[in-house]
């Protein structure tokens, strides 16, 4: 009994070192909720530490004085977003129905020539398991592990959780550092182990296709956030090559903040950065071969 009451006080003081290093601001008012995004904005976004964000800062605080509605306070906290943030940042409404959602599970199929055909969609969790998704894919590539050659088509993928998208093709990935998340105090490496573990999947030696199998990513103007991180995930790769339009330019990391109000304040905290040492965040990623005919292309390359 007396080790459960030093765990509890333990628990109950970490809390209150958490919860002292957020000022207190009254969400239910304008000027309190406007001030609260504010700090969260000052504290985690990409672009904080910027001239424009400090002058934009003082501009919100002042604004937050004035306005006397919620609208009010969600337009500013809207605007003060891209600032300290940039364009993949955004203050949502609450979703009553997530069954509008375009989520889908992969499609899978093998092509004339025996090349593997997957095409990895938009994907939140939110309708479609998690495991479903990875495993609609991973035990196709398994079945098929004597492809001439793979597709992996990212066309129209405009995001959600790239983890799952990214495990569902990890047998195409060689084990390593796959992708890292750079803010502005940190470089945070993520491992393919590292997804395959949180995920429980296991790739045994005879899962992973070998280095000398071609790999083609097709991409379009919606290949976005998630979809441009698995995209980076290949980048580096000698059997890769990639098709199509330049991606939509989201390749940076959100945290998302749920308010009082049921609005989720996503705040662009990190860029993507590949093996290469290249940075992305805003700017389209292009394609190897810029192509109306992506999927031709690719399978004319793989033959």
């Amino acid at each position: 009994m007396k080790k459960k009451s030093v765990q509890l006080l333990t628990l109950l003081l970490a809390l209150c070192v958490t919860a002292c290093q957020i000022p207190f601001f009254n969400q239910k008012t304008p000027a309190g909720y406007v001030r609260y995004c504010a700090f969260l904005l000052n504290s985690q976004g990409l672009y904080a530490d910027s001239p424009e964000w400090r002058a934009k800062m003082k501009e919100v605080f002042a604004e937050a004085s004035k306005i006397s509605s919620m609208d009010e306070a969600h337009d500013v906290v809207t605007a003060a977003a891209k600032i300290a943030g940039g364009k993949h940042s955004f203050l949502a409404a609450p979703v009553s129905d997530t069954a509008s959602y375009p989520e889908c599970t992969p499609e899978v199929k093998l092509l004339e020539g025996n090349i593997a055909h997957v095409r990895l969609p938009f994907h939140t969790g939110d309708r479609i398991s998690d495991s479903l998704y990875i495993y609609t894919v991973s035990d196709f590539l398994r079945q098929h592990h004597d492809a001439k050659g793979v597709i992996v088509d990212l066309r129209g993928n405009t995001g959600g959780n790239m983890y799952p998208m990214i495990a569902s093709v990890g047998a195409l990935i060689p084990d390593g550092i796959i992708i890292s998340f750079k803010s502005r105090k940190r470089t945070t490496p993520i491992s393919l182990q590292l997804v395959l573990r949180s995920y429980g999947v296991s790739l045994e030696e005879g899962d992973r296709f070998p280095a000398s199998v071609p790999i083609a990513v097709l991409t379009d103007g919606e290949t976005a956030s998630s979809g441009e991180a698995t995209l980076i995930c290949f980048r580096g790769l000698e059997n890769v090559r990639t098709f199509g339009a330049p991606t939509a330019g989201y390749a940076s990391g959100n945290v998302t903040h749920y308010l009082a109000d049921g609005y989720r304040l996503a705040i662009t905290h990190s860029l993507d950065k590949a093996r290469t040492g290249e940075l992305f965040c805003d700017d389209p990623i292009a394609p190897d071969v810029l192509t109306d005919t992506p999927l031709e292309d690719a399978i004319s390359w793989m033959q």
